[in-house]
This record gives structure tokens, sequence and C-alpha cells, in this order.
């Protein structure tokens, strides 16, 4: 039976379909943080937009109970319990779909699945950010030795920084990577990583916006082919802030083009950290925790 898994973010839906291969077929962008409040919840504009997504998604793909998982994250933790229990029902009676929200340390469970490999030995660090969350998983060898959340995200950048989204940033690298490092100052990160992993589609975004990537040589798991020096991750990022127009990211994505108001935001944190960890070689991902749902159920 073909199945369907949706992953519900704090900024992106996406949606796959997994038959005998996951496939991620669509995503669609709604700004949940903007007006959210954990007692009234997501705002009344927000919830339309997600309700006529998922009437449409009904539709277009037959989703029923049976064959739907819905995995929300993020922003969706927040909010108190009366409007949780509001998305359940809401879904249950008007979708006949479960609303399932997922707790962080489920998320880094899922995400430890997605990512279970030997890594050739090494030790590696999981970077998965979300827009208002960050899961850190480190991998010694097979063995997940450390897991770490943070409660940062792109949104809390794009909140701070209202520059960085005009044509070429009107906000510096420097000054948004200094404030997160000081979020970061008391996060305690090994400095001894052969290599971190950023997930969530950085491979296909690094892809589009031809970052320096160059074969993977430090393992090889059949699904991760490209890795990125620190150094050509910082130049892919500078020309993704000075020379690339906001214009022309949106076109490079144009079945979900408000994914890239996320992208110079989103290279700031895994920067900061990448720094902060030492780390000097970065692997790009398109994985995320829905991988780990099926290779748990496998």
């Amino acid at each position: 039976m073909k199945e369907y898994y949706i992953d519900l973010g704090s900024s992106t839906i996406k949606v796959y379909e997994y038959e005998t291969e996951l496939k991620l077929i669509e995503e669609h962008s709604i700004y949940f943080k903007n007006n959210f409040d954990s007692v009234k919840g997501i705002s009344k504009e927000n919830l339309e937009d997600l309700c006529t997504y998922f009437k449409e998604l009904k539709e277009k793909y037959n989703l029923k109970y049976e064959n739907t998982n819905i995995l929300a994250t993020g922003i969706f933790r927040n909010l108190c319990y009366e409007k949780k229990n509001e998305l359940i029902k809401l879904f249950n009676d008007k979708y006949d779909l479960h609303f399932n929200i997922i707790s962080h340390g489920i998320e880094n469970y899922y995400l430890g699945r997605a990512m279970q490999n030997d890594y050739n030995g090494k030790k590696v660090l999981i970077i998965n950010m979300g827009g208002k969350t960050t899961e850190l998983v480190t991998f010694n060898g097979d063995k997940i030795v450390a897991t770490d959340n943070l409660t940062i995200g792109v949104a809390d950048l794009l909140n701070k920084f209202t520059s960085v989204n005009e044509s070429t940033s009107g906000d510096t690298i420097e000054e948004m990577t200094d404030f997160v490092a000081e979020k970061l100052s008391k996060v305690d990160l090994d400095i001894d990583y052969d290599c971190a992993i950023f997930t969530g589609g950085e491979e296909r975004f690094e892809l589009l916006t031809k970052f320096n990537l160059v074969p993977n040589t430090l393992f090889n798991d059949g699904i991760h082919k490209y890795m990125v020096s620190l150094e050509d991750y910082i130049a892919g990022t500078e020309n993704v802030f000075y020379n690339i127009t906001m214009e022309e990211l949106y076109n490079l994505m144009p079945q979900n083009p408000k994914w890239m108001d996320g992208a110079r935001s989103g290279a700031i944190l895994p920067l900061a950290i990448f720094k902060k960890a030492n780390i000097k070689w970065i692997v790009p991902s398109d994985l995320n925790l829905i991988n780990g749902v099926i290779n748990d159920n496998k």
C-alpha cells in the first residue's frame, strides 16, 4: 500500500510518498511563527492556509487515516494543551487524519535512525535545523554518543535581522554569526569531529547555488556524495548573501520559492556551530526525520 508521510515544521510542510522507496513529492511554506501565541494558537491566516493546503493534499493524493502519517514539530510543541487538542480534533473531524505532535526526544530518535551509519569509524556531528529549534546528534562510528536540543532556529535570525532578505543582504554574515555565537556560548561542543552533516535539504540547496562541492572521501553510505570545506562553505554563503539576489534564489525553486526566505539565515546557525566545534569538512544532506521513520519501520 502506498503511504504518505508529512513533515510539518515551523515554516515548511514536506510531503513524502512511500511504497518501495521514500520520495519527496511536494512542499509548501507557511510561517507559523508569524503572530503565533502559545495560548491563542497559530494565526487565523496561517490556520486557513494550513487547512486549504491539507484539503488540496487530501483530494490530490486520496489521503486517509490508514495511509497518512503527520509528524508536527518545532513551534507546534509550544502550543498549550487546549490548542494542541483543537488541532488534533480539527484534523480528525475535517480530514479524518491524525495530527501527531512529536516531542524533541522522538525527533532526535528519528533523526538518529535516519542518519544511522558506521561513518567509516569517524566522529560525526549531525545538525538538523528548523524554524524554531535545532537538533544536534553525535555519532562515533555507528553509535550515538550525545544529543542536544537548541532552542534557536531560522526564525530567530529572521526576526532579529530584518534586512537579510533585501535583494542582496543588508545584514552581514559577521554580525549574524556573532549573534548566534553569543546564543551558543553556554552550549558545550567537542572540537575533535571528523566532519559535520547538515541535514534537511542542504544538498539540494548547495547544488542549486553552486557551492564548491567535492566528492565525499570521508565515508561511503551510497547517499551522501559530496562534501565542502569550511572555507568553501563560507565562500558559498558569501555568494548567497552578496551576489545572488533574492529574486534569483526564488527562481531556483519555483515550486516553493518561499523556502528561500530562510536560505541566508539558515546558513548562519550551522556556520557558528562549525566554527565553535572546529569543523573542517561539511557533508550536505537531504535526509530528515521522515527517513528515520521509514528506517525504524523496516
